[in-house]
Parts: structure tokens; sequence; C-alpha cells
């Protein structure tokens, strides 16, 4: 039900027989100040904090007072608001409100002044018209409260118990409070956490409801936004050891920030306690309850209180408050002894006259004392007190409209579930309570910052409004200054403090929770090979695509880098070096070779086969050129097939020289013709045919499949290797298959030939070159298979340079040490030697 309804029942209910009449069994004491009116508005406060008794040392009647000035301000706020009410004859015309205020005297009569509330104050009349209880500031004394008070529809209203508990409608059916419930005020400690960072926090709690269930609250709530908390301490006023463990904890944790959830009274006596500890390092984060509390400042508290941050209720401006408060006069309540005892306090004088202490006049100027009375610049609390008063004032002024169950002015039913309090006070504030009986959710955010002297300014630093849009609901001043308590050195404390338990993976890495720690406390691994995250705290690393390949901080993914075998490293100019050297010896043999050509040596093997060995050693050595430098269709087509066609040429020269030696060497009779069958023209035929076989089957490789340029990143995983695919593997393999026939032959021929005439035999050098030939190409199949990349094509140069190589050195050196170095063995008589003329002649013949 609404307050609306709850205050028409309150006011049948309170409609009694003339003749009913009870007895109250002891005088009431409690109420401190009253005024009557049509209806009465009743006010619980702890306006003192203790109770001391007068015994008279049984010589008299014994007596007790209150003393220690708590919440004096909340109860002449409410006096304040009901005079401003009646004052104003738009509300509640006719109708006069009347105020009754109860001292509890700290805890120990609050119970006691709430019934004497709703009994009324005569002893002989229990059915006074008190319409409404205000209070009480405690959340746990609200409860119990309102737990007897609701017996009888009485609706309580409260401007400071923040518990959220209390918003359970069927537990506290008639409570209503104008400060907003912890359930927002944990909601904007976690958004204060999540805002700064904050994600490994400690909570420090005094017992009672309000800081148990508000830390039970706040470690739920953080828990789901990923705040960790690392541990949960309880203050005890009394207990020494709990306050050293406290201590201890707080040098030995980790979270550079502490929550201190507790009471004003309970941080009080904590902070008096801590003053002698010299904790440093610490971002400490108050409740609304203290944060606000000024006083509490002093030069011993500066380690802990300089750049302490929380939520505040709203400041608010409230005219004429200020002026009311500090025209307080002990005439005023000239029959009570409250304003006199707290008149003492203030100006340190005394009524009654003494030796020890100077005569109070009661014209003393309240303006002249500091404390949180007469502290009036700005209302927080206050303001809480007072639109609670006016909540009231407008409840009643909604029943006062209703006729027969209808608004006149609006038309419209009243007094239904769904009549609930929505107005707007003078000062400007807007009074709404939802289902729940809460009122709208607004805190300032606060910083301290302590001066040298001991005293603090507390600054507003931003705001946070619950009704805003999600993501919007803290702001923060744009050019708001702010000091920080864990950073600070000499009191320069610009830098935000840093309170997790882990800092964040970075991009390259992936978050894991360790089941062991708190969320928070997880653990970062460096994201695998070919994966990358590039946002912080990633749980999931991400596979690069084929082209690209993680950065060395593995945040993104960067083209792969292409490799061949280039001219301009080391193992490419090598082979270079060595193609460009067989090319100039290849030239150089042949003009040793034409310039003595009509020397017997030279015409012995068979001088045109010779040069035109020589020619295609030279291309042998120039198509190695072709392997070296990018891939490009042209170079992958021209590299294969200009290397086996320049091969099968070589070898088939070598083959017919071969062929030559053998048939010269092999006809029995002297003038026999069979080297007639293998002359010159047959020789240069032979040549030919076994080329032109080569070149067909390229043309057909070419035509049906041809080599072609190819990104491999199957290889690397980390780079890309531009090499040339083969194409038809057929093809490939068939044309070394066809070489490795023709070296097989030429081989064969050459070791039946070994055993003729060493002088004239050339069979020898010949077996010796193609069995280095075999062996390179035998070794270099599994050589081209196991190759990483780039050296496949290194290994296959080296194939063709080494076979290259091989040929030109043992068919050809031996030829050139003989011309140059033994010129007088390069003659017709020294080669012949004891061979029969006929066969030389035959020899010459054929070559």
């Amino acid at each position: 039900m609404g307050l609306i309804i709850i205050l028409f029942l309150t006011l049948l209910a309170r409609t009694k027989p003339e003749n009913q009449t009870c007895k109250v069994i002891e005088k009431a004491e409690l109420m401190e100040f009253s005024r009557d009116g049509d209806l009465n508005i009743a006010g619980v406060f702890s306006i003192t904090s203790t109770r001391t008794l007068v015994d008279n040392d049984y010589q008299a009647i014994p007596y007790s007072y209150c003393k220690g000035l708590v919440n004096l301000k909340f109860a002449r706020t409410m006096i304040f608001t009901v005079e401003e009410i009646n004052r104003d004859p738009s509300l509640l015309p006719g109708l006069r409100l009347g105020y009754k205020v109860y001292n509890g005297c700290g805890t120990e009569n609050l119970i006691r002044a709430a019934i004497e509330a709703i009994n009324g104050n005569d002893p002989l009349a229990c059915g006074g018209q008190t319409l409404v209880v205000l209070g009480h500031s405690s959340s746990g004394v609200s409860s119990d409260i309102n737990t007897i008070i609701s017996a009888v529809s009485v609706p309580q209203i409260s401007h400071l118990s923040t518990c959220a508990c209390l918003s359970d409608k069927a537990r506290y059916p008639t409570f209503f409070r104008t400060v907003p419930s912890d359930k927002f005020q944990i909601t904007a400690l976690v958004q204060l956490m999540k805002y700064f960072d904050w994600r490994w926090v400690g909570i420090i709690h005094s017992v009672g409801t309000y800081a148990e269930e508000g830390a039970s609250e706040f470690v739920k709530e953080a828990q789901k936004e990923g705040v960790c908390v690392e541990y949960t301490m309880v203050y005890l006023e009394t207990s020494r050891s709990r306050l050293r463990t406290i201590i201890e904890t707080l040098k030995e944790s980790s979270s550079k920030v502490v929550l201190m959830f507790m009471p004003l009274s309970f941080a009080k006596t904590f902070l008096y306690h801590m003053e002698e500890y010299n904790i440093t390092g610490k971002q400490w984060v108050g409740s609304e309850s203290w944060i606000s509390a000024k006083y509490l400042a002093s030069a011993e508290r500066k380690h802990i209180l300089h750049g302490a941050i929380g939520y505040a209720i709203p400041q608010a401006s409230i005219p004429g408050l200020g002026e009311f408060l500090l025209s307080l006069k002990p005439s005023d309540e000239p029959h009570g002894a409250l304003i006199k005892n707290i008149w003492e306090e203030f100006f340190d004088c005394s009524f009654t006259p003494s030796n020890t202490s100077t005569l109070c006049t009661g014209a003393e100027d309240l303006r002249t004392v500091l404390s949180d009375y007469t502290d009036v610049a700005k209302f927080r609390e206050e303001n809480n007190v007072y639109t609670a008063v006016y909540s009231v004032a407008f409840a009643l002024h909604l029943l006062m409209q209703c006729e027969n169950g209808l608004n006149p002015t609006m038309g419209n039913p009243c007094l239904t579930k769904d009549e609930r309090i929505n107005f707007t006070t003078k000062n400007g504030a807007r009074v709404f309570f939802d289902e729940n009986g809460d009122s709208i959710a607004k805190y300032d955010l606060v910083n301290w910052q302590m001066k040298e002297d001991g005293s603090a300014d507390i600054f507003i630093i931003g705001q946070f409004d619950n009704s805003s849009p999600e993501g919007k609901k803290l702001k923060l001043k744009e050019y708001a200054k702010i000091v920080w308590g864990a950073s600070c050195i000499l009191f320069k404390c610009n830098q935000v403090v840093r309170s997790v338990c882990r800092e964040p993976c970075p991009p390259g890495t992936r978050k894991a929770v360790n089941k062991n720690k708190p969320v928070c406390c997880f653990d970062c691994f460096q994201c695998s090979e070919g994966t990358i995250s590039n946002k912080t705290n990633s749980l999931d690393c991400s596979p690069c695509p084929p082209e690209v390949w993680p950065n060395e901080m593995r945040d993104n993914c960067v083209p792969k880098p292409t490799e061949y075998l280039s001219y301009t490293e080391t193992t490419g100019t090598l082979l270079t070096g060595f193609g460009t050297f067989g090319v100039f010896l290849s030239l150089l043999i042949t003009t040793i070779f034409f310039t003595h050509k009509e020397t017997p040596i030279v015409r012995a093997n068979n001088s045109e086969l010779s040069f035109l060995l020589l020619f295609s050693l030279k291309l042998c050595f120039l198509c190695s050129l072709t392997f070296i430098g990018r891939p490009t269709q042209w170079s992958c087509m021209l590299r294969h097939t200009a290397f086996s066609i320049t091969f099968v040429l070589c070898i088939s020269c070598v083959l017919g020289k071969t062929i030559v030696v053998l048939m010269a060497f092999s006809a029995r009779r002297p003038g026999s013709n069979m080297t007639k069958w293998f002359g010159p023209v047959q020789q240069r035929v032979s040549v030919l045919i076994l080329t032109l076989v080569q070149v067909v089957i390229c043309i057909i490789w070419l035509t049906i499949n041809p080599p072609f340029p190819k990104r491999n990143m199957q290889y690397y995983k980390d780079r890309i290797i531009l090499e040339c695919a083969l194409g038809s593997a057929i093809g490939f393999w068939a044309v070394l298959a066809y070489i490795g026939i023709l070296a097989t032959l030429c081989f064969v021929f050459a070791f039946l030939a070994r055993k003729l005439p060493d002088s004239f035999n050339e069979a020898k050098l010949i077996t010796f070159s193609m069995l280095i030939f075999c062996a390179v190409w035998i070794t270099f199949i599994p050589a081209y298979f196991s190759s990483p990349g780039k050296f496949t094509v290194a290994v296959e140069i080296f194939a063709i340079l080494a076979s290259s190589f091989g040929l030109l050195f043992c068919i050809f050196a031996p030829k050139c040490y003989i011309i140059l170095l033994r010129p007088e063995q390069n003659s017709k008589k020294r080669i012949m030697g004891k061979i029969r003329r006929k066969k030389c002649e035959a020899m010459f013949e054929c070559i």
C-alpha cells in the first residue's frame, strides 16, 4: 500500500469512542519538544548520546538527564518544516500540524520513545492523534520500531535508515524512507570500483544491521561485476585483539582499496583507534553514513582520511533553516532541561551559580560555536527530514481532496494501491516513493582533501543517479580535482590508485581463471603459435588466416615474410659465383681446345663432340642461374626445361664419345668398316635425336600442366616460401628419368671400354665422370625432398653445378694438363705408342 492509504487507515484507527480510557503505568518523560495540532507528527531521534543518573545520595528523588549532543539538528529541522507547512495557505488549508519530538537518549530508550509516540503524551488519553512516526537513523532500531507500530498501521518514515532489508514489505509494511536504500548505495559503490578499475578490495565493517547487511550485499554485487574482495574484517569497539587483527591484515594485504562500511558512531571510534597506527598506501572508501562528517578530521588522521572517497547524501539548500537553527535559545524551551544542558556544553558555562564555571546568560550566540549543529552552510541528512515531513503533508493534502473516493479536481479515483507520493518541495527536491517505500537514489561523490592543520575540505567530484540510463549513472565532474590516498607523497596525490590482484592480461595473451583463487586473481598465458588476441583480458586467442602471421607481441596479424633464394643472400651469391666460374672455366677450356684443335690429343678425342660438350656444359652452368631469384611464371618453366634439355645434350655428347671409343677399339680386323656405321654424321644425328626426345617430353609437360610459381604456406607456419610448383609431377620425373637412362647407358659403355689401351683411351675418364654424375643425382633425390624451403632450390642448383663440374674436370682437365704443361706428350707418335697403326688410323678416322 502507499503512504496515503496507510495514513487514511491510521486516521480511522485513531478515532476512538469518547468513553474509552486507559492508564499509562509510568509518566512519560522522553518527549522533549511538542506543539499540539489537529494532527500530530512524532519524531524519534537520538538527540543526545548518553543518559546520566543523579541519585542525590538518596536524600531526594533521583532523576536522570541526557547529555552528549548527537541529533538535535534533525529534531529542530522537523520543527522548522512543520511550522513552514503551517504557514503555507495552499497546503493543508484549514488543518494545522502539530509535532512531538522524543529523545531516545542514545539507544537506551528508543523503543520506549516509539511506543510513547504512538500512544500520546497524556497518561490519561492513550488515543492521542499521532499520525506518523519520523525516525530513526539506525536501520536496526527502525526495524524494531516498525515491527511494533506496523501492528497498529502507523506509518514510519526514516531519514537515514538505509538497510536494503527494510524494503521487504512483507516484514515492514508501513516503512518508508527519504534516504536511498543501501541497495542503491551498494550499486553505486560497485560502479565506483569499476569506474576506477579497482578489482581487488578489502572491507572493514562494524556489527549491526546496517553494516553487516551492507557489507554482505557489496560482496554479492561486486562478484557479479568482477570485483573481488580480498578480506572482510569485523570491527568491535571493545575488542583490542580484533583491532590488532585488522591492523595486521591492512599491513599484509595486497589490495590498495579499503571499504569502511559502518555507522558514524563506529567510524568515529575506529578512526580514533587507528590514529596510533601508521597505515599508509591505502585508498579508503567510505559509506554514506560517515563520509560527509567533516568533524571527523584531525591531524592524527591524515594518513587515512586524506584522499578518502565515497558517496554522500546529496547536498541541498533549505532557505531559512540555517537561521532557525542558529536562533535557538534556552528561553524557547524554558521548562525543559535538554537545551540548558546542551547550552552548558556549547559555552562551557552553567545556569546554576558555581565557583568552577561562568554563569550562562542564555543570550550567547551560537554563531561563535564550531560544531556539527552550527554548520549550516549546506544540508544533507537534514534535507531527508525536511522531505519526510513534506511527504506526510502532501499525502494528507491528497486525502483532503478526496470526496466519496474521487479526486474532484482530476475526476479520477483516489486511495488506490497505485496512488503514490510524487511532488517537489520548495527547495526543488523531488520526493517519490516506489512500491517498496524507497525514494529516488541520488548521491554526491565526495573526496576528502586534508590541510596541514588537520582540517579538511570535502569536495563534490561527481554524482550518482540511479534513474539515469545504464552506463551513465555515475558522472564525474569534468575538471574535478581529486587526490588519492594510496599514492600520496608529501600530499602530492594526483595519480589514480591501482588495486588489482593481477594486472589485466595484455593483448597477445589469454586470460585463464585459477580455480584455487578468486576470479580476479587469474593467470595470463601467451597465445600459442599462430594465434593472437588484440583485446585486454581476452579469454581466447584467435588463429591468423593463412596469409598472415602473429607479430612478435602476438596482438596483431601481419603479412608473412616471403622467402626465396635471392642473389643478395650468401647462399645465392655463392651459387651464382660458382655458376659464373663454371661458365668462365668452360670458355677457357674451349679457347684452349680451339687454339690446339690440330694437335693429336684434341683430334684423337673427337674434337667436334668435345666442343659440343663444352657448349652444353656452358648452358648447364648458366641454367643454374635461372633457379635463383623470385619465381615467376616464365622463370619456373624455363628453369626446369632448360636444365633437362641442356643436361640431355651434355650426356648425349658424352654417350657419343663413349660409343666412338668403344666401336673404334672393338673392331677385330684391320680395315673393318664398323666405324663407318658411326661416323661424324651418325654422331651428330644421334645427339640431335636424343636431345629432341627430351625436347618433346618438355613440350608435352609445358602443354599439359607446366610449372608455375607457388606460395607454400604449409612447410613453415611463420613465413611463405615462394617456389616453383612442378605442375605435373610425372613430367618432372620423366625428364629426370630420361637423363638417368642416358647417364646409365653412358656409364655402362664407358665401363666396357675401360681396359682399352691407356694412352689412347678416354673411357676411364668418362666412367669416373659418370660415376660422379650418378652419385650426385642419386643423392639429390632424398636431399631434394628433405630440404626446407629455399634450400630445396639450393640443393637442386648444387646438384647441377656438382655434376657439371664433375664432367668438366674429369673429361677435360687431363687433356688441358697435357696441352699446357706436357706438350711433349701431345704428339701422334706418343699417342699411338705400341698400338698397331691400323687401329690408330681407324681411331683417327672415326674422330
